[in-house]
């Protein structure tokens, strides 16, 4: 993925009473933002130095990060302008009473539902009352199957212990299969529970408060909510010490073990996989891809081991942590102000219609994709960003037929991947049918539930069927991208192919840099440490020399040496492991983007404009997608969590490795822009 935002569950999202600001309006049309800002620009800064701040002083300091936000970049401020343009197409359905089509009629009814504040306060936690009741009566384990299965399609989430759904076997690509994959932690990361310094404990006692106030909530005594807090995050402990890290994820291979029922059966013999397979909708499933088999041991071990008592607790906790946002203030509150305001530092809630448009993106955001692309994505627009994929395209297969370390058996299976890549524009196909989801006006956190079963209901039923090469796994509003390894297609929503993100009105410099390197960026993430283990069909296969393959990591340890010793906040260096993916892509998407544009203005005249040559719009138009703010709480938690490197080093840490940037602006040998040892993969 090309921006440094996680993607997390659209379900995370606080539901507090907030003031609108005066500035805090639904519009109709989209904010004009050059696809290269002069303004943003510190013109004061030596581009041979410090080229991120020539490029994104101006912004940074005219941007400071909004309250209720952990950071603020580029990619943010279009997201939320993008949001601002949904909600006054929201808006507008759920005032209308007549004339909308169906889809329109649940993208206003749930709108509606979700801004009534109202009436979610007065239900304060009640909506949980029946679920609470199935995990009170819970009279042994032997029950546990079929009641996670019920909490995790009611809730979309995968706290409770496990995740569980479809995905392509990773032996071949045109088979769905059922994925069950490690979960059930609270923190956003194993490492939050095993780092021994002293601010990792801090945010441990702080969870431990926070579940406790949490429990005192849904009516446990002080006492008793402390004990069980305790005993929480002990069951939590336990299964982090046996996850594996963000970077052992990063292996396919480690995440690779196809189990048929009979061998998902012994790895866990105190949870019965029937039971919870028949409640799931799952019951003829045959062939699993259990992700952490060592995880599901310690699992079934804790069955065994753990009282009943704390199971319970357990659970009812993962009930209040997946629902608190839908609910009353009190529990809202209580929610943000752990993971937002303690583990992130934001000081401010976002405001209700925010949450409520991604909340409605999350969960109809096909439906609401027609509406934004019927408004505001052309058909030139698409054949624009066809085109100058097609150009990145025919720009690496140049490269990979002149790379002097790659052997000739390889460079054929790589061309072969290359050109199935299958691209994917704007919006799908075919949309979604949304048909079979009941939304009531009036029932806010039953349209939540309803939701979260439609989907994951849809998702189970794919297991077993033939493959739909044609969906999407974003909606078409995103301000993002993606690659998908085992479909072979690179992806990029409408959302993503706005100004300034790409400019129709600007000239091709920086088009070709900042859209030319996000599409080279996600093409070559299926040529990256990760991507490239699996084949032109999307198996995960070794189609590599052992030669090339030799070549190729240590042309990956020249970026992993060279990331490592970049600075995110106070000591805490880049782990260059985990963000050594879309480092390579980072670097193969700015070469690709350089080589394609050459070959567009290859018969044209360029021009100087805003005192800059075409070749230095190239370069600033690629920075100034990255311009960000950080605040340092929310930049110690993407250290361990996010696979992105920041935004400076995603600018300077290629500009370095470029000779064409060295030249573009006279950099001399010995400045910091210019690296005594050039690294390049691709």
């Amino acid at each position: 993925m090309k921006n440094s935002i996680l993607i997390a569950s659209a379900f995370s999202i606080a539901l507090l009473v907030n003031p609108v600001q005066a500035e805090d309006r639904p519009t109709t049309t989209l904010p004009y933002t050059p696809g290269l800002d002069v303004s943003s620009m510190d013109k004061t800064a030596d581009p041979c130095v410090d080229f991120y701040q020539y490029t994104c002083g101006g912004w940074m300091k005219n941007n400071p990060i909004p309250a209720d936000q952990s950071h603020w970049s580029v990619y943010g401020k279009l997201t939320q302008d993008n949001q601002r343009y949904l909600w006054g197409i929201l808006e507008g359905l759920a005032k209308q009473t007549a004339g909308r089509a169906s889809g329109q009629a649940k993208l206003g009814d749930y709108f509606a539902a979700c801004m009534d504040e109202a009436a979610i306060e007065k239900q304060g936690g009640q909506p949980l009352a029946g679920q609470m009741k199935q995990i009170a009566a819970m009279k042994s384990t032997a029950e546990l199957p079929a009641l996670l299965a019920k909490l995790q399609l009611a809730t979309a989430s995968s706290g409770f212990f496990f995740g569980f759904g479809s995905n392509q076997d990773f032996a071949d690509s045109s088979s769905v299969i059922a994925f069950a994959a490690a979960g059930g932690l609270g923190l956003p990361d194993r490492d939050y529970y095993l780092k021994p310094e002293e601010k990792s404990q801090i945010i441990r006692d702080q969870y431990v408060a926070h579940i406790t106030k949490m429990l005192m909530l849904i009516g446990e005594s002080e006492s008793d909510a402390k004990r069980h807090a305790a005993s929480v995050m002990q069951i939590e402990t336990t299964l982090a010490k046996n996850s594996l890290s963000k970077v052992d994820k990063r292996d396919p291979y480690k995440i690779f073990h196809n189990m048929n029922r009979k061998e998902l059966g012994a790895l866990t013999p105190a949870f019965d996989w029937n039971q919870y397979l028949k409640s799931i909708g799952g019951k003829g499933f045959s062939k699993f891809n259990v992700t952490e088999p060592e995880f599901f041991k310690t699992f079934d071990s804790l069955l065994k081991t753990a009282s009943l008592d704390d199971i319970k607790t357990y659970i009812r906790w993962h009930l209040v942590r997946a629902s608190a946002q839908h609910l009353s203030t009190a529990f809202a509150t209580e929610d943000f102000n752990f993971f937002s305001k303690q583990l992130r530092g934001v000081p401010q809630q976002k405001p209700r219609w925010k949450r409520c448009v991604a909340l409605v993106d999350g969960q109809l955001g096909e439906a609401l994709g027609q509406e934004f692309v019927s408004r505001n994505f052309s058909v030139a627009l698409k054949n624009k960003t066809l085109h100058m994929t097609k150009q990145i395209e025919t720009a690496m297969e140049n490269d990979l037929n002149q790379l002097p370390w790659m052997s000739l058996d390889t460079k054929k299976k790589a061309l072969e991947k290359l050109h199935t890549v299958v691209n994917k524009i704007g919006y799908p196909d075919t949309w979604r049918d949304y048909s079979k989801l009941r939304v009531v006006r009036g029932d806010y956190i039953g349209n939540v539930q309803r939701g979260n079963f439609f989907e994951a209901q849809r998702d189970i039923a794919k297991i077993g069927k033939p493959l739909d090469r044609k969906e999407w796994g974003m909606t078409p509003p995103t301000v993002n991208a993606y690659y998908n390894p085992q479909m072979n297609d690179i992806n990029f929503p409408a959302g993503v192919l706005q100004p300034p993100l790409y400019d129709a009105a600007m000239d091709d410099a920086p088009n070709y840099g900042n859209t030319g390197g996000t599409i080279g960026h996600e093409l070559t993430h299926g040529f990256d440490d990760e991507g490239r283990q699996f084949d032109a069909k999307g198996n995960l296969k070794d189609w590599w020399t052992e030669k090339d393959r030799k070549e190729f990591d240590q042309r990956a340890q020249c970026i992993v040496d060279q990331y490592a010793q970049y600075t995110i906040v106070d000591d805490i260096k880049i782990n260059s492991k985990l963000t050594l993916g879309e480092d390579i892509a980072d670097l193969g998407g700015l070469v690709l983007g350089w080589m394609a544009w050459k070959m567009e203005v290859a018969d044209k005249k360029l021009e100087i404009r805003d005192g800059l040559t075409p070749e230095q719009r190239f370069f600033v138009g690629y920075s100034q997608w990255a311009c960000e703010n950080n605040r340092p709480e929310d930049l110690r938690d993407r250290a361990l969590t996010n696979p992105h490197s920041p935004g400076k080093y995603r600018v300077n840490g290629l500009m370095v490795n470029m000779p064409e940037f060295q030249q573009a602006f006279a950099c001399k040998a010995g400045q910091p822009m210019v690296a005594e040892k050039r690294c390049r993969v691709w």
